[in-house]
């Protein structure tokens, strides 16, 4: 797959899945590094696609 760039990206790949998370969420789950993400530029965040469905397996498979 590709990459998201940015939190709002996420947001909306997120729902697409079936799986929305808030902003707060995302930003508490990036400070906590629950959820895969990196952070090439100070502020910008970007996320493997392959990587969030991989974790968004994870956490269904856990409830």
């Amino acid at each position: 797959m590709g990459k998201l760039y940015g939190i709002e990206k996420l947001i909306e790949y997120l729902a697409s899945k079936n799986y929305p998370l808030s902003d707060e969420k995302i930003r508490t789950l990036i400070h906590k590094k629950i959820i895969p993400h990196q952070n090439p530029v100070k502020g910008m965040y970007s996320f493997d696609m392959n990587h969030i469905d991989w974790w968004v397996n994870e956490q269904r498979s856990k409830k």
